[in-house]
């Protein structure tokens, strides 16, 4: 069972979410937020294994190559352009899908493998705990996300932390979920994004509930947009001072009783209404 934990934006507690979820249900943890994966700084695995993320990037040879300029007409990414004297490569364009050796009369183009980012896979007690890191200065997530997640344990639960948003990244890690829990905060900035993300769960047709971080009782700002999309509630976490900045030093929220009691409550709902 895959449950994907995502946000329609960043900042709203996604990680804060899935990182005690998975403690409290035993759960794998795989964290999707390839850009910014922080959930190890509260997991803290043991055992941490690394294994380079590759991807092929073209390699022409300047002695069958005719600069005749099919291989640039054939890429549809503008990763290839036609020099003077050779076919240049803008290798952080190349999405890899083999289109200019396809079109190369000659057979002048090969592949070569370069290191976009990296898996790292550790264990704490008998969870797995896998996260992706994508190079400084990469612009493409996916080849990362694809590599994590073909390989993921099938026995359990697993705890996939989504990248915020609703990108393709985002749409990557959905392609995997059984189940989705979404995490809003109760602002404007909240509820707008939220709405985007409710509506690419429906589109997916993946089953689906609600977690409201940084509660306030006072604020009701989101009730009238969950009764009108008779959205499943699964609980409130609320919103203390003090545990921001118990939070801030990688502590988790299990380590407070209240809180404890908070997420045992949203655990027996998830158990009950979704799983």
């Amino acid at each position: 069972m895959n449950i994907v934990i995502l946000s329609g934006k960043g900042g709203t507690g996604k990680t804060t979410i899935s990182t005690n979820l998975a403690l409290l249900m035993k759960a794998n943890y795989i964290d999707c937020d390839v850009e910014e994966p922080n959930g190890f700084i509260f997991l803290k695995p043991e055992k941490t294994q690394v294994k380079d993320v590759q991807v092929e990037v073209p390699d022409i040879d300047k002695g069958k190559c005719t600069l005749c300029g099919d291989c640039v007409k054939a890429c549809k990414f503008n990763a290839l352009a036609r020099g003077k004297d050779k076919i240049i490569l803008f290798d952080k364009l190349c999405h890899s899908c083999g289109a200019c050796g396809l079109a190369c009369p000659t057979g002048a183009v090969a592949y070569r493998k370069r290191i976009t980012g990296i898996i790292e896979e550790g264990i704490k007690g008998n969870m797995v705990l896998k996260r992706g890191i994508l190079n400084i200065g990469e612009p493409m997530a996916v080849p990362i996300l694809k590599e994590l997640l073909s390989d993921i344990p099938q026995d359990g639960i697993n705890i996939l932390d989504s990248p915020p948003g609703t990108s393709c990244n985002v749409v990557n890690t959905l392609h995997y979920a059984d189940r989705a829990i979404l995490v809003t905060e109760p602002t404007a900035f909240g509820l707008h994004d939220l709405k985007m993300a409710v509506e690419l769960v429906k589109t997916l047709h993946i089953p689906f509930g609600l977690i409201i971080n940084k509660y306030d009782e006072k604020n009701q700002y989101l009730n009238k947009y969950i009764d009108e999309e008779n959205i499943n509630l699964l609980g409130h976490i609320p919103y203390k001072r003090e545990i921001a900045e118990s939070y801030s030093k990688g502590e988790t929220l299990l380590d407070h009783e209240e809180y404890k009691t908070t997420f045992l409550y949203i655990k027996e709902k998830i158990e009950e209404e979704l799983l």
